[in-house]
């Protein structure tokens, strides 16, 4: 039986170590592969193809949730867990709609974290209690074709949202450029119709929008 290849992605060295730990200590199971961000955790998906990828939502660069999108793009058999400190229904609608099949929290406990891996490998979902039953009826339904799987928001391009979270972050225009390979000038023109869309006039109203919607962590 081939061993469950699995997928780390955090941005805190201790918290990749105790997870990895955790899970190694499990018969059959392999850690392929650890991330510091959301953007290295797309490229190792791609690369190393593990069955189920556990994601910290609240990574430097590329978000949790933007990551799992690309994911499904590179590698759509993988089985996403999202961990995340917060706890509400916008979220785990956000996550269920990137395509994630399961979501923990991190006051959960490491047994929790077990059993989700567990169902995610079984191609089962894992959510905990505090999930709200309607939010997995949705998902239910969504996934049976009784209703349409459309996006939480849909008002910024997966590239605008990329840009929001790195300029968020504090990094400058110049810099966003570097880390997307992009030119200052189109990073400057990006940022001026993101301004115009979401109607922001400065930096400090830019980032209340990305941490209203889970682009940042607070």
């Amino acid at each position: 039986m081939l061993p469950l290849r699995i997928l780390i992605a955090d941005d805190h060295d201790l918290v990749r170590k105790g997870i990895r730990s955790l899970l190694e200590a499990q018969k059959g199971w392999e850690v392929v592969g650890e991330a510091r961000d959301g953007r290295d955790a797309v490229e190792k998906a791609g690369k190393l193809k593990p069955d189920v990828i556990i994601l910290d939502h609240g990574m430097p660069r590329l978000n949790g949730l933007e990551a799992v999108r690309r994911i499904m793009k590179v590698h759509p058999q993988a089985k996403v867990l999202i961990v995340t400190m917060h706890d509400s229904d916008e979220l785990i609608r956000e996550v269920l709609d990137a395509g994630a099949r399961g979501y923990v929290t991190k006051s959960d406990t490491g047994q929790d974290l077990v059993e989700a891996v567990e169902a995610l490998s079984r191609n089962k979902t894992y959510f905990t209690s505090k999930v709200d039953q309607m939010v997995l009826d949705r998902f239910l339904q969504i996934n049976t074709g009784k209703a349409d799987a459309k996006p939480t928001r849909d008002r910024l391009t997966s590239r605008q949202r990329e840009i929001v979270q790195l300029l968020a972050e504090g990094k400058t225009s110049k810099e966003v450029a570097t880390i997307l390979g992009l030119s200052t000038k189109t990073v400057e023109t990006h940022r001026a119709q993101i301004m115009r869309r979401l109607d922001c006039h400065s930096v400090s109203e830019l980032v209340r929008y990305a941490i209203r919607n889970n682009i940042v962590q607070p």
